[in-house]
């Protein structure tokens, strides 16, 4: 396993819509490992393919990590799709390993189920509420191209843009 390097945007990868995974290949296996520990280094609860580069439908998360608890319990998600949303709707604040130290506020369906294939190539699905219901949607969101952010007024999202920019430019971030 090893850490793989996070896309910060602007960078138009992250924009960009991910492609279905035909087949679970040691490939496939592999980047999953390295995008767990990847997470976890961060650390995040979620990261999907595009945050590391690469144009696949998948992403892992662990809504229960905490980096001073070293209980881990990731789930790998390929090719996931929302099967049902609940009319309830949920705000919480969000932040994003592409968009470092920025958080903001988002609503989402309170509660989601999604219907995913695992690493052993079987259908499954998951059905989540609040922070697993935001981290699914997120994660998902991004495979699809679009960022927390873009929920955000124009505004709200150019100022967060702005200051990652300058964290950037200060060397913040690498």
């Amino acid at each position: 396993m090893s850490l793989l390097p996070i896309i910060i945007v602007p960078d138009p990868v992250l924009k960009e819509v991910a492609q279905p995974i035909e087949n679970i290949t040691e490939a496939i296996q592999k980047q999953a490992a390295d995008m767990i520990e990847t997470m976890y280094d961060a650390p995040g609860i979620g990261l999907a393919a595009n945050q590391v580069g690469m144009l696949n439908r998948l992403f892992v998360m662990d809504v229960n990590y905490r980096k001073n608890d070293q209980s881990r319990d990731a789930v790998v998600l390929i090719n996931p799709e929302i099967i049902w949303r609940s009319e309830e709707m949920s705000v919480m604040e969000e932040g994003c390993l592409s968009i470092p130290q920025q958080y903001a506020e988002v609503e989402r369906p309170k509660t989601v189920r999604v219907k995913y294939i695992d690493l052993k190539g079987q259908v499954q699905e998951m059905e989540g509420s609040d922070l697993t219901s935001h981290c699914l949607q997120h994660e998902l969101d991004h495979l699809n191209g679009t960022l927390f952010i873009d929920y955000l007024s124009r505004l709200k999202r150019n100022m967060i843009l702005r200051k990652v920019d300058k964290m950037v430019k200060d060397g913040q971030i690498l």
